[in-house]
C-alpha cells in the first residue's frame, strides 16, 4: 500500500511539473521579443552589409523596422521598398533591387541598357540631351557609367582628343558630355586649344605682323562657337564713306581677320 502511494506520490509530481514548465514555456514565448542582436547570431552577411554599406538603412532604421515578424509567425517577412520610400518617380519603379540591395542600398548595381530609370532621378541631364540632340542622346546612360552608379568616364575612353597636346583635362574647356554638340569656352581659353580643331586660321593668326595677332580667339567669337562677328563691331567705320560704299565688304581689301594684308 506504501508503495503504490508513493508512485501516485511521484506520478502526481512529475504531472505538477509538466504544469509548471509548460506555464513557464508559455509565458516565455509570449514576453520572446526579438533584438537586433539576435539577428546577427543566424544571418552572417546582412548585418556585415549594414554596418559597412548601409547609409541611412543603418544609421536611422533597424532590422525590425523592414522584417516585420519572422516565420513561421510571419511567413513572407522581406518588405516592399515602398512600405518606407514614395512621393518621388524613382520609387515608382518597378523591379528595386534589380539595382539596389537593401543592405547596401546606395552600391548600385548597372545590368542592363538602363535610360528611364536613370532619368527619374537624373531630370537635369535628361533635359540636356533632349534639348541638344547628339549621339549621347541615343546612348543608354550606363553605356558611358558603366562600372558603378556615380562614376564618370574620361571622354578619352570613346573619344579621340583633338590633337597630340590635348588631355582628358582639356575637354571640359569646349564640351559638356550632355550636350557635347553646344561647344562653350570662357574668356580665358587660350588659342592653342582653338588651334586644334582650326590649325590654318591658329597658323594665319600666329604669323601675322599685325595687331590681329595680340588678341585671343575667344574676343572676337565670343557669342558662341562658329560665332563670324562683323570688322565694324570693333574697328566702326575706318574709312571715308565712298571707300566703303566702293568696297562694302572689308576682305575686299584686307584679306581674312587672321591674315588681314597678306
Amino acid at each position: 500500500m506504501k508503495k503504490i502511494n508513493l508512485m501516485r506520490l511521484v506520478a502526481l509530481c512529475s504531472m505538477s511539473l509538466v504544469g509548471v514548465l509548460l506555464v513557464a514555456g508559455v509565458a516565455m514565448a509570449a514576453g520572446a521579443d526579438l533584438a537586433d542582436t539576435d539577428c546577427v547570431k543566424c544571418h552572417d552577411r546582412e548585418p556585415a552589409d549594414i554596418e559597412a554599406l548601409g547609409a541611412k538603412h543603418k544609421t536611422e532604421i533597424s532590422c525590425q523596422d523592414c522584417h516585420i515578424g519572422h516565420p513561421p509567425k510571419v511567413e513572407n517577412n522581406i518588405p516592399q521598398c515602398s512600405m518606407c520610400h514614395e512621393g518621388e518617380a524613382h520609387f515608382e519603379l518597378a523591379g528595386c533591387t534589380g539595382c539596389h540591395n537593401p543592405h547596401k542600398p546606395l552600391e548600385v548595381v548597372l545590368k542592363g541598357e538602363l535610360k528611364a530609370p536613370c532619368l527619374t532621378c537624373h531630370d537635369s541631364q535628361n533635359a540636356q540631351l533632349e534639348a541638344n540632340p547628339s549621339k549621347h542622346t541615343a546612348l543608354a546612360c550606363n553605356f558611358c557609367h558603366a562600372d558603378r552608379h556615380g562614376v564618370i568616364p574620361p571622354c578619352v575612353t570613346c573619344h579621340e582628343p583633338h590633337s597630340a597636346e590635348m588631355t582628358q583635362a582639356d575637354c571640359g574647356t569646349c564640351h559638356q558630355a550632355h550636350m557635347p554638340a553646344v561647344v562653350t569656352y570662357g574668356a580665358e581659353t587660350p588659342n592653342i586649344k582653338c588651334a586644334a580643331c582650326h590649325e590654318t586660321a591658329y597658323n594665319q593668326l600666329a604669323a601675322t605682323p599685325f595687331k590681329h595677332k595680340d588678341v585671343a580667339c575667344v574676343e572676337c567669337h565670343a557669342d558662341k562657337h562658329k560665332t563670324v562677328p562683323q570688322c565694324t563691331d570693333c574697328h566702326g567705320v575706318p574709312h571715308a564713306e565712298g571707300i566703303h560704299r566702293k568696297f562694302p565688304t572689308c576682305g575686299a581689301c584686307h584679306s581674312i581677320a587672321h591674315d588681314l594684308n597678306k
